[in-house]
């Protein structure tokens, strides 16, 4: 049966940050840990967190945090979180440090290593209310974090795993876009990408999810039309407001679920954590939609062309182009051989994709032969 349940409560706005200290208030953390990374502090971002916060004493800060989140700073943020005797956590920053955040909600409040709460591994069930409630006030407009129910961290032993559960939502998403203007131009492409890939892929998703079908289509709309404008120009403030609409809806939406271009951009992080998630993305978008064409779920409901319409092309069988041109147009890689990837690596890739939790609710089931051709699609 389906279930269509929305329920983080987003301030959304330029200014927005002000608001930090009475929502703190209003869910009950008086001693909160705040995730980030060093970048944010360079750029003066976690200043502004902290004037918002505006508490007489401190808030402890754990800026560790890598691009792609790992297993090892979990445990980390997690001894600050017990040596400050905090109550909740703060995260500021790009999706690394939101899904960070979520990570140490649920290992400082469970008993268990990380890995058991991997959703591959049963961990939807190990995680309960107990979880450490979260802030989420992102710096980018790419993953959505923000209001997702899950966390993409990178165990001990290499594996990118999804953690997965309501627990997990984030109670405040404060979306300010000021805080992305200072954003660069590439940084900007690549998680805006990341923002169009949520939105077309969790609306090829076959579960009924009929809001989260609007909800992706005018996030899908928003995101394109925008993130030139994003890229070119950080401070124009409509574009940047649209960006971080287009970034929060995709992720809104994809509760229906994901597929190929996640299973294998998942993956392949996971075998290379310097490889960014939106690059991947939009490299792999084209070949998965090319697969995705012919399921019977996208034919009896045309989605191509609902697509299509909404990315402002005529018919559903240019959007594969579109987005390959898009790519191009933004100055971001035009496939994975430009990233230093072999065909080496493809066995390893497509081991991950098929045990990745985004394999399964994409339209079409894809076999290993299936992977194959669109890693050589997107070479």
């Amino acid at each position: 049966m389906p279930l269509i349940n929305y329920i983080t409560q987003i301030q959304f706005d330029f200014g927005a940050v002000r608001l930090l200290a009475s929502e703190c208030e209003r869910i009950g953390i008086r001693r909160p840990l705040i995730v980030t990374d060093a970048g944010i502090r360079a750029a003066g971002l976690l200043d502004k967190v902290l004037d918002a916060l505006g508490s007489s004493s401190p808030a402890p800060v754990f800026d560790g945090t890598p691009p792609n989140p790992n297993e090892a700073a979990v445990r980390a943020a997690v001894a600050m979180y017990k040596e400050n005797a905090c109550d909740g956590v703060i995260a500021a920053g790009g999706g690394s440090s939101i899904d960070l955040a979520k990570g140490v909600a649920v290992c400082a409040t469970h008993d268990g290593p990380l890995q058991s709460f991997a959703v591959i591994e049963g961990g939807l069930a190990r995680i309960t209310a107990k979880t450490a409630p979260v802030i989420a006030i992102p710096t980018t407009a790419g993953t959505g974090s923000e209001v997702g129910r899950g966390a993409i961290l990178i165990l001990d032993d290499g594996r990118k795993v999804g953690v997965i559960s309501p627990h997990v939502v984030p109670k405040v998403a404060i979306c300010d876009p000021e805080l992305t203007l200072g954003l660069p131009p590439m940084l900007t492409a690549a998680t805006g990408m990341d923002a169009v890939a949520h939105c077309l892929e969790t609306f090829m998703a076959p579960v009924f999810n009929a809001p989260a079908d609007g909800i992706a289509l005018d996030g899908l709309w928003r995101a394109w039309r925008h993130i030139e404008r994003a890229t070119r120009d950080g401070s124009d403030r409509v574009a940047r407001w649209n960006m971080m609409s287009a970034s929060m809806q995709g992720a809104l939406a994809f509760q229906k679920g994901l597929g190929c271009v996640h299973s294998l951009s998942h993956s392949l992080g996971g075998i290379n954590p310097k490889l960014h998630h939106g690059t991947l993305n939009a490299i792999f978008l084209p070949a998965v939609i090319a697969f995705n064409s012919s399921a019977p779920s996208m034919q009896e409901e045309g989605k191509l062309d609902r697509i299509a319409q909404a990315l402002g092309l005529k018919a559903g069988d240019e959007v594969g182009d579109a987005v390959r041109a898009m790519t191009v147009a933004l100055g971001l890689p035009r496939g994975l051989a430009e990233l230093g990837v072999t065909r080496e690596l493809f066995p390893r890739i497509i081991a991950g994709a098929l045990k990745d939790h985004s394999h399964k609710t994409n339209p079409r089931e894809a076999s290993s032969a299936d992977y194959e051709a669109m890693l050589e699609a997107s070479m």
